[in-house]
Protein backbone atom coordinates (compact mmCIF):
# COMPACT_ATOMS: atom_id res chain seq x y z
CA UNK A 1 0.00 0.00 0.00
CA UNK A 2 1.13 3.26 -0.49
CA UNK A 3 3.79 4.88 2.28
CA UNK A 4 5.64 1.63 2.64
CA UNK A 5 8.21 2.23 0.47
CA UNK A 6 11.73 2.15 2.69
CA UNK A 7 13.42 5.04 0.59
CA UNK A 8 10.05 7.20 1.65
CA UNK A 9 11.50 10.55 3.57
CA UNK A 10 8.76 9.76 6.20
CA UNK A 11 10.31 6.40 6.85
CA UNK A 12 12.34 8.32 9.17
CA UNK A 13 9.60 8.81 11.85
CA UNK A 14 8.77 5.17 12.11
CA UNK A 15 11.59 5.01 14.80
CA UNK A 16 9.99 7.97 16.53
CA UNK A 17 6.15 6.39 16.24
CA UNK A 18 7.59 3.22 17.83
CA UNK A 19 8.81 5.12 21.17
CA UNK A 20 5.95 7.66 21.19
CA UNK A 21 3.27 5.07 21.27
CA UNK A 22 2.51 5.01 24.72
CA UNK A 23 3.35 8.43 25.70
CA UNK A 24 0.50 9.64 23.06
CA UNK A 25 -2.07 7.27 23.30
CA UNK A 26 -4.74 6.77 25.87
CA UNK A 27 -4.72 4.60 28.86
CA UNK A 28 -6.74 1.08 28.31
CA UNK A 29 -8.89 1.65 30.99
CA UNK A 30 -9.70 5.10 28.92
CA UNK A 31 -10.07 3.58 25.67
CA UNK A 32 -12.33 0.73 26.49
CA UNK A 33 -14.75 3.43 28.19
CA UNK A 34 -14.82 5.71 25.52
CA UNK A 35 -15.54 2.45 22.95
CA UNK A 36 -18.60 1.85 25.89
CA UNK A 37 -20.52 4.93 24.42
CA UNK A 38 -22.70 4.26 21.09
CA UNK A 39 -20.93 4.79 17.78
CA UNK A 40 -23.92 7.02 16.29
CA UNK A 41 -23.31 9.25 19.77
CA UNK A 42 -19.56 9.44 20.12
CA UNK A 43 -19.36 10.45 16.00
CA UNK A 44 -22.26 11.78 15.08
CA UNK A 45 -19.86 14.70 14.16
CA UNK A 46 -17.78 12.77 11.35
CA UNK A 47 -18.44 13.25 7.86
CA UNK A 48 -20.13 10.17 7.08
CA UNK A 49 -19.14 10.39 3.43
CA UNK A 50 -15.53 10.20 4.38
CA UNK A 51 -16.04 7.85 7.74
CA UNK A 52 -18.27 4.78 6.71
CA UNK A 53 -19.57 2.45 9.49
CA UNK A 54 -16.17 -0.03 8.41
CA UNK A 55 -13.90 2.65 9.14
CA UNK A 56 -15.48 3.87 12.43
CA UNK A 57 -15.39 0.52 13.57
CA UNK A 58 -11.36 0.31 12.39
CA UNK A 59 -11.38 3.33 13.78
CA UNK A 60 -13.05 1.83 17.32
CA UNK A 61 -10.69 -1.29 17.39
CA UNK A 62 -7.68 0.12 16.40
CA UNK A 63 -6.05 -0.24 13.21
CA UNK A 64 -2.70 -2.83 12.80
CA UNK A 65 0.50 -0.63 13.75
CA UNK A 66 -2.08 2.38 14.80
CA UNK A 67 -1.14 4.00 11.59
CA UNK A 68 -3.68 4.71 8.87
CA UNK A 69 -2.58 4.47 5.13
CA UNK A 70 -4.62 5.62 1.64
CA UNK A 71 -6.57 8.56 3.40
CA UNK A 72 -5.91 10.70 0.31
CA UNK A 73 -8.61 9.53 -1.77
CA UNK A 74 -11.04 10.88 1.35
CA UNK A 75 -9.90 13.96 0.91
CA UNK A 76 -10.22 14.92 -2.83
CA UNK A 77 -13.62 12.91 -2.86
CA UNK A 78 -16.07 15.50 -4.51
CA UNK A 79 -18.32 14.90 -1.43
CA UNK A 80 -15.61 16.24 0.60
CA UNK A 81 -14.65 19.03 -1.50
CA UNK A 82 -18.20 20.28 -1.24
CA UNK A 83 -18.28 19.86 2.29
CA UNK A 84 -14.96 21.48 2.73
CA UNK A 85 -16.02 24.88 0.16
CA UNK A 86 -19.30 24.86 2.29
CA UNK A 87 -17.59 25.49 5.60
CA UNK A 88 -15.20 28.16 3.79
CA UNK A 89 -18.38 29.47 2.72
CA UNK A 90 -20.34 29.51 5.28
CA UNK A 91 -17.24 31.33 7.65
CA UNK A 92 -16.32 33.45 4.31
CA UNK A 93 -13.04 35.49 5.30
CA UNK A 94 -10.79 37.66 3.31
CA UNK A 95 -9.13 37.07 -0.12
CA UNK A 96 -5.87 35.34 0.12
CA UNK A 97 -2.72 36.23 -2.29
CA UNK A 98 -4.73 35.56 -5.95
CA UNK A 99 -7.58 37.83 -4.33
CA UNK A 100 -9.85 34.90 -5.14
CA UNK A 101 -12.82 36.26 -2.96
CA UNK A 102 -15.52 33.86 -1.74
CA UNK A 103 -18.10 35.67 -4.16
CA UNK A 104 -15.31 35.46 -7.05
CA UNK A 105 -15.31 31.40 -6.45
CA UNK A 106 -18.89 30.48 -5.92
CA UNK A 107 -19.54 32.06 -9.62
CA UNK A 108 -17.27 28.71 -10.87
CA UNK A 109 -17.18 26.50 -7.49
CA UNK A 110 -17.71 23.06 -9.49
CA UNK A 111 -15.09 23.98 -11.98
CA UNK A 112 -12.79 25.20 -9.27
CA UNK A 113 -13.90 22.15 -7.34
CA UNK A 114 -13.03 19.51 -10.05
CA UNK A 115 -10.23 21.18 -10.44
CA UNK A 116 -8.97 20.83 -6.66
CA UNK A 117 -9.89 17.02 -7.19
CA UNK A 118 -7.97 16.49 -10.46
CA UNK A 119 -4.50 17.97 -9.15
CA UNK A 120 -5.05 16.31 -5.44
CA UNK A 121 -5.49 12.76 -7.46
CA UNK A 122 -2.35 13.32 -9.63
CA UNK A 123 -0.44 15.06 -6.73
CA UNK A 124 0.11 17.97 -9.04
CA UNK A 125 -1.59 20.35 -6.11
CA UNK A 126 0.70 22.78 -4.36
CA UNK A 127 -0.07 25.23 -2.06
CA UNK A 128 -0.04 28.99 -2.56
CA UNK A 129 1.69 31.64 -0.16
CA UNK A 130 0.13 32.94 2.21
CA UNK A 131 -1.16 36.54 2.96
CA UNK A 132 -0.12 37.98 6.43
CA UNK A 133 -2.09 40.93 8.42
CA UNK A 134 -2.44 41.63 11.73
CA UNK A 135 -6.06 41.72 14.26
CA UNK A 136 -5.70 43.59 17.40
CA UNK A 137 -5.87 41.74 20.68
CA UNK A 138 -7.73 42.73 23.61
CA UNK A 139 -4.00 43.88 25.40
CA UNK A 140 -3.69 46.20 22.83
CA UNK A 141 -1.06 43.99 20.70
CA UNK A 142 -1.27 42.83 17.52
CA UNK A 143 -1.92 39.10 16.23
CA UNK A 144 -0.44 37.82 13.17
CA UNK A 145 -2.85 36.32 10.70
CA UNK A 146 -2.13 34.08 7.87
CA UNK A 147 -4.32 34.14 5.18
CA UNK A 148 -4.67 31.23 2.91
CA UNK A 149 -5.98 31.21 -0.78
CA UNK A 150 -9.62 30.18 -0.60
CA UNK A 151 -8.99 26.91 -3.04
CA UNK A 152 -5.96 26.35 -0.34
CA UNK A 153 -8.64 26.25 2.61
CA UNK A 154 -10.93 24.31 0.77
CA UNK A 155 -7.91 21.60 0.41
CA UNK A 156 -7.14 22.20 4.48
CA UNK A 157 -10.61 21.53 5.49
CA UNK A 158 -10.95 18.29 3.40
CA UNK A 159 -7.59 17.01 4.81
CA UNK A 160 -8.99 18.06 8.64
CA UNK A 161 -12.38 15.86 7.78
CA UNK A 162 -9.88 13.29 6.76
CA UNK A 163 -7.57 13.13 9.73
CA UNK A 164 -9.42 14.78 12.65
CA UNK A 165 -11.67 11.48 13.75
CA UNK A 166 -7.98 9.69 13.92
CA UNK A 167 -7.08 12.16 16.78
CA UNK A 168 -10.28 12.64 18.13
CA UNK A 169 -9.62 8.97 19.24
CA UNK A 170 -6.50 9.94 20.98
CA UNK A 171 -7.20 12.88 22.97
CA UNK A 172 -8.09 13.63 26.51
CA UNK A 173 -11.31 15.38 28.02
CA UNK A 174 -9.11 17.74 29.31
CA UNK A 175 -8.45 19.29 26.21
CA UNK A 176 -11.10 21.97 24.84
CA UNK A 177 -10.16 24.23 22.02
CA UNK A 178 -10.90 23.82 18.91
CA UNK A 179 -12.78 20.51 19.17
CA UNK A 180 -15.94 18.82 18.13
CA UNK A 181 -19.04 18.76 20.47
CA UNK A 182 -16.31 20.75 22.77
CA UNK A 183 -15.31 24.35 23.99
CA UNK A 184 -14.42 27.13 26.30
CA UNK A 185 -17.85 27.08 28.23
CA UNK A 186 -16.86 23.20 29.42
CA UNK A 187 -13.32 24.45 29.66
CA UNK A 188 -14.32 26.76 32.46
CA UNK A 189 -17.00 24.74 34.35
CA UNK A 190 -14.15 22.30 34.52
CA UNK A 191 -11.94 25.14 35.84
CA UNK A 192 -14.98 25.81 38.76
CA UNK A 193 -15.03 22.00 39.55
CA UNK A 194 -11.84 21.40 40.46
CA UNK A 195 -11.69 24.79 42.63
CA UNK A 196 -14.48 23.64 44.08
CA UNK A 197 -12.82 20.02 45.17
CA UNK A 198 -9.87 22.40 46.81
CA UNK A 199 -7.21 22.55 43.91
CA UNK A 200 -7.49 26.21 44.83
CA UNK A 201 -3.19 26.99 43.95
CA UNK A 202 -3.22 27.30 39.91
CA UNK A 203 -0.23 27.60 37.61
CA UNK A 204 -1.76 30.21 35.02
CA UNK A 205 0.42 29.47 32.15
CA UNK A 206 1.04 31.02 28.67
CA UNK A 207 3.03 29.78 25.86
CA UNK A 208 5.47 32.93 24.34
CA UNK A 209 4.19 32.66 20.71
CA UNK A 210 2.80 28.80 20.49
CA UNK A 211 1.88 28.99 16.96
CA UNK A 212 4.54 31.13 15.14
CA UNK A 213 7.01 28.49 17.17
CA UNK A 214 5.64 25.10 16.70
CA UNK A 215 8.87 22.68 15.51
CA UNK A 216 7.77 21.69 12.31
CA UNK A 217 9.66 18.88 12.12
CA UNK A 218 8.82 17.23 15.58
CA UNK A 219 5.23 17.91 14.81
CA UNK A 220 5.49 15.95 11.06
CA UNK A 221 6.67 13.43 13.71
CA UNK A 222 3.94 13.59 15.85
CA UNK A 223 1.19 13.35 12.91
CA UNK A 224 3.01 10.43 11.16
CA UNK A 225 2.85 8.26 14.22
CA UNK A 226 -0.84 8.22 13.21
CA UNK A 227 -1.04 8.82 9.50
CA UNK A 228 1.00 6.72 6.70
CA UNK A 229 -0.45 8.40 3.62
CA UNK A 230 2.91 9.83 2.12
CA UNK A 231 0.68 12.02 0.13
CA UNK A 232 -1.22 13.65 2.64
CA UNK A 233 2.01 14.14 4.83
CA UNK A 234 3.63 16.32 1.81
CA UNK A 235 0.43 18.29 1.93
CA UNK A 236 0.35 18.93 5.45
CA UNK A 237 4.19 19.73 5.57
CA UNK A 238 3.57 21.83 2.09
CA UNK A 239 1.02 23.90 4.26
CA UNK A 240 3.37 24.33 7.11
CA UNK A 241 5.97 25.76 4.88
CA UNK A 242 4.83 27.58 2.26
CA UNK A 243 5.86 30.79 1.53
CA UNK A 244 4.37 34.06 3.48
CA UNK A 245 3.51 37.92 2.24
CA UNK A 246 3.93 40.84 3.89
CA UNK A 247 3.05 43.88 1.85
CA UNK A 248 6.94 44.13 -0.10
CA UNK A 249 8.16 41.18 2.72
CA UNK A 250 8.68 37.49 1.61
CA UNK A 251 9.91 34.71 3.81
CA UNK A 252 9.74 31.01 3.89
CA UNK A 253 8.96 30.12 7.87
CA UNK A 254 10.98 27.22 9.07
CA UNK A 255 9.01 27.17 12.16
CA UNK A 256 5.49 27.63 13.12
CA UNK A 257 1.79 27.03 12.04
CA UNK A 258 -0.26 30.31 11.01
CA UNK A 259 -2.94 31.48 12.48
CA UNK A 260 -5.75 31.81 10.41
CA UNK A 261 -5.30 28.03 8.10
CA UNK A 262 -8.26 25.62 8.93
CA UNK A 263 -5.65 22.94 10.02
CA UNK A 264 -3.78 24.86 12.17
CA UNK A 265 -5.61 24.69 15.28
CA UNK A 266 -5.56 20.65 15.06
CA UNK A 267 -2.00 20.78 14.27
CA UNK A 268 -1.45 22.89 17.31
CA UNK A 269 -3.99 20.39 19.63
CA UNK A 270 -1.44 17.35 17.89
CA UNK A 271 1.25 19.23 19.27
CA UNK A 272 0.50 19.76 22.47
CA UNK A 273 -1.88 16.28 23.23
CA UNK A 274 2.10 14.93 24.86
CA UNK A 275 1.70 17.84 27.62
CA UNK A 276 -2.29 16.39 28.33
CA UNK A 277 -0.85 13.40 28.51
CA UNK A 278 1.91 13.95 31.05
CA UNK A 279 0.18 15.92 33.40
CA UNK A 280 -2.54 13.56 33.56
CA UNK A 281 -0.10 10.80 34.36
CA UNK A 282 1.84 13.02 36.75
CA UNK A 283 -1.87 13.66 38.13
CA UNK A 284 -1.95 17.14 37.76
CA UNK A 285 -5.48 18.70 36.90
CA UNK A 286 -5.08 20.64 33.33
CA UNK A 287 -7.43 22.24 31.47
CA UNK A 288 -6.52 23.64 28.10
CA UNK A 289 -7.77 25.51 25.80
CA UNK A 290 -5.75 25.27 22.76
CA UNK A 291 -2.22 27.08 23.38
CA UNK A 292 -4.09 28.43 26.56
CA UNK A 293 -4.28 26.42 30.34
CA UNK A 294 -3.91 26.05 34.13
CA UNK A 295 -3.08 23.29 36.02
CA UNK A 296 -4.71 23.43 39.33
CA UNK A 297 -3.05 21.73 42.44
CA UNK A 298 -4.05 21.40 46.18
CA UNK A 299 -0.65 23.14 47.88
CA UNK A 300 2.00 25.68 46.19
CA UNK A 301 4.47 23.10 46.31
CA UNK A 302 2.88 20.85 43.99
CA UNK A 303 2.00 23.94 41.94
CA UNK A 304 5.55 24.51 41.71
CA UNK A 305 6.42 20.86 40.60
CA UNK A 306 4.09 21.33 38.21
CA UNK A 307 5.23 24.24 36.66
CA UNK A 308 9.17 23.28 36.56
CA UNK A 309 7.66 20.22 34.94
CA UNK A 310 5.50 21.64 32.06
CA UNK A 311 8.82 24.11 31.59
CA UNK A 312 10.95 20.90 31.03
CA UNK A 313 8.84 20.07 28.61
CA UNK A 314 8.40 23.01 26.89
CA UNK A 315 12.44 22.78 26.52
CA UNK A 316 12.61 19.38 25.47
CA UNK A 317 9.80 20.27 22.35
CA UNK A 318 11.29 23.47 21.54
CA UNK A 319 9.08 26.31 22.98
CA UNK A 320 8.91 28.23 25.99
CA UNK A 321 6.56 29.51 28.55
CA UNK A 322 6.21 33.41 29.07
CA UNK A 323 7.83 34.20 32.07
CA UNK A 324 6.09 37.54 32.69
CA UNK A 325 2.74 35.62 32.30
CA UNK A 326 3.14 32.47 33.37
CA UNK A 327 2.84 32.38 37.08
CA UNK A 328 1.53 30.59 40.54
CA UNK A 329 -1.31 32.04 42.49
CA UNK A 330 -4.10 30.90 45.20
CA UNK A 331 -7.11 31.86 43.88
CA UNK A 332 -9.08 31.54 47.10
CA UNK A 333 -6.98 34.30 48.73
CA UNK A 334 -9.09 37.84 47.53
CA UNK A 335 -6.87 39.94 45.08
CA UNK A 336 -4.70 36.56 43.82
CA UNK A 337 -7.19 35.15 41.19
CA UNK A 338 -6.45 34.25 37.46
CA UNK A 339 -7.82 35.12 34.16
CA UNK A 340 -9.13 32.28 32.19
CA UNK A 341 -11.28 32.18 28.85
CA UNK A 342 -12.74 35.25 29.58
CA UNK A 343 -13.62 34.87 33.18
CA UNK A 344 -12.14 36.10 36.18
CA UNK A 345 -11.53 33.48 38.50
CA UNK A 346 -11.19 35.12 42.43
CA UNK A 347 -12.58 33.48 45.95
CA UNK A 348 -14.13 30.81 44.42
CA UNK A 349 -16.00 33.09 42.43
CA UNK A 350 -16.42 33.48 38.53
CA UNK A 351 -16.73 37.07 37.11
CA UNK A 352 -16.53 38.45 33.77
CA UNK A 353 -13.03 39.39 33.02
CA UNK A 354 -12.49 43.21 32.60
CA UNK A 355 -10.95 43.27 29.55
CA UNK A 356 -14.23 41.22 28.60
CA UNK A 357 -16.72 43.72 29.87
CA UNK A 358 -14.73 46.60 28.08
CA UNK A 359 -15.28 44.22 24.50
CA UNK A 360 -19.39 43.83 25.04
CA UNK A 361 -19.63 47.69 25.87
CA UNK A 362 -17.27 48.31 23.01
CA UNK A 363 -19.61 46.25 20.88
CA UNK A 364 -22.60 48.28 22.42
CA UNK A 365 -21.40 51.70 21.97
CA UNK A 366 -21.30 50.50 18.03
CA UNK A 367 -24.39 49.35 17.60
CA UNK A 368 -26.21 52.04 20.19
CA UNK A 369 -24.73 55.61 18.70
CA UNK A 370 -26.59 58.36 19.10
CA UNK A 371 -26.53 59.29 15.40
CA UNK A 372 -27.23 55.75 14.23
CA UNK A 373 -30.26 56.72 11.83
CA UNK A 374 -32.43 53.62 12.82
CA UNK A 375 -35.50 53.55 14.40
CA UNK A 376 -34.99 52.40 18.06
CA UNK A 377 -37.10 48.77 17.90
CA UNK A 378 -34.42 48.05 14.46
CA UNK A 379 -31.08 48.75 16.89
CA UNK A 380 -33.03 46.23 20.14
CA UNK A 381 -33.14 43.47 17.02
CA UNK A 382 -29.77 44.23 15.90
CA UNK A 383 -28.56 44.74 19.59
CA UNK A 384 -30.39 41.48 20.95
CA UNK A 385 -27.91 38.83 18.56
CA UNK A 386 -24.92 40.12 20.53
CA UNK A 387 -26.51 39.96 23.80
CA UNK A 388 -28.03 36.75 23.57
CA UNK A 389 -24.66 34.90 22.24
CA UNK A 390 -23.05 36.91 25.31
CA UNK A 391 -25.28 35.80 27.69
CA UNK A 392 -25.09 31.86 26.74
CA UNK A 393 -21.53 32.34 27.57
CA UNK A 394 -21.27 34.71 30.84
CA UNK A 395 -24.57 33.58 32.13
CA UNK A 396 -22.71 31.87 34.51
CA UNK A 397 -20.75 34.41 35.50
CA UNK A 398 -21.36 36.26 39.53
CA UNK A 399 -21.28 40.48 40.86
CA UNK A 400 -23.41 42.79 38.73
CA UNK A 401 -22.21 42.70 35.30
CA UNK A 402 -26.16 41.53 33.79
CA UNK A 403 -27.66 44.27 35.52
CA UNK A 404 -25.11 47.20 35.14
CA UNK A 405 -25.13 46.40 31.49
CA UNK A 406 -28.67 46.61 30.97
CA UNK A 407 -28.95 49.57 32.60
CA UNK A 408 -25.70 50.63 30.94
CA UNK A 409 -27.95 49.46 27.11
CA UNK A 410 -31.13 51.49 27.90
CA UNK A 411 -29.06 54.83 28.89
CA UNK A 412 -27.56 54.16 24.93
CA UNK A 413 -31.20 53.65 23.99
CA UNK A 414 -32.71 56.64 25.76
CA UNK A 415 -29.95 59.02 24.34
CA UNK A 416 -30.89 57.78 20.71
CA UNK A 417 -34.85 58.92 21.82
CA UNK A 418 -33.50 62.23 22.95
CA UNK A 419 -31.46 62.76 19.64
CA UNK A 420 -34.49 61.68 17.23
CA UNK A 421 -36.73 64.42 19.17
CA UNK A 422 -34.05 66.74 17.98
CA UNK A 423 -32.88 67.21 21.80
CA UNK A 424 -29.78 67.93 23.88
CA UNK A 425 -28.84 64.96 26.71
CA UNK A 426 -27.38 61.89 26.90
CA UNK A 427 -30.35 59.85 28.62
CA UNK A 428 -29.11 59.69 32.25
CA UNK A 429 -31.82 61.98 33.61
CA UNK A 430 -35.25 61.04 36.42
CA UNK A 431 -37.66 62.57 33.31
CA UNK A 432 -36.19 60.36 30.52
CA UNK A 433 -36.53 57.11 32.63
CA UNK A 434 -40.13 58.18 33.41
CA UNK A 435 -40.68 58.71 29.90
CA UNK A 436 -39.23 55.78 28.32
CA UNK A 437 -39.01 53.30 31.44
CA UNK A 438 -37.81 49.61 31.48
CA UNK A 439 -40.78 48.00 30.23
CA UNK A 440 -41.25 50.48 27.52
CA UNK A 441 -37.81 48.91 26.58
CA UNK A 442 -38.95 44.87 27.28
CA UNK A 443 -42.00 45.86 25.04
CA UNK A 444 -39.84 46.71 22.40
CA UNK A 445 -38.11 42.96 22.62
CA UNK A 446 -35.10 44.03 24.48
CA UNK A 447 -33.29 41.23 25.63
CA UNK A 448 -32.34 41.48 29.29
CA UNK A 449 -29.45 40.31 30.54
CA UNK A 450 -30.54 40.36 33.97
CA UNK A 451 -34.05 38.69 33.56
CA UNK A 452 -32.49 36.10 31.68
CA UNK A 453 -30.25 34.77 34.12
CA UNK A 454 -32.92 35.35 37.06
CA UNK A 455 -34.77 32.57 34.66
CA UNK A 456 -31.56 30.61 34.41
CA UNK A 457 -30.87 30.29 38.34
CA UNK A 458 -34.36 29.06 39.00
CA UNK A 459 -34.68 26.64 36.32
CA UNK A 460 -30.81 25.72 37.14
CA UNK A 461 -31.96 24.98 40.91
CA UNK A 462 -35.12 23.58 39.82
CA UNK A 463 -32.74 20.13 38.21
Amino acid sequence: MEGRGVGNKYEKYREFSEMSFVSVNKTKQETEAAHSRPREDKWKWVERTIWTDRMLMALDNGVKGSKWYSLIDKVYKPTTLEQAWQNAKANKGAAGIDRVTIDKFSQNASKYLEEIATELNQGTFKPSQIRRTYIPKSNGNMRPLGIPTVKDRIVQGAIKKALEPIWEREFLDTSYGFRPERGAYGAVQEVSRHIAEGYTFVVDADIEGYFDNIPQDRLMQIVATRIADTRVLRLIEGFLTVGIIEEMKEWTPTKGTPQGGVLSPLLANIYLHPLDVLMKQRGYRMVRYADDFVILCKSEQEALKAKEEVQQWMTENGLKLHQGKTRICNCAIEGQGFDFLGFRFDRKYKFVRKSSREKLKEKIRAETKRTVGKRVNEVIKSLNKTLIGWFNYFKIAQGEIHRETDQFIRRRLRAILRKQEKRAGMGYTRNDCGRWPNEYFAKLGLFSLEAARAQWRIANQSR
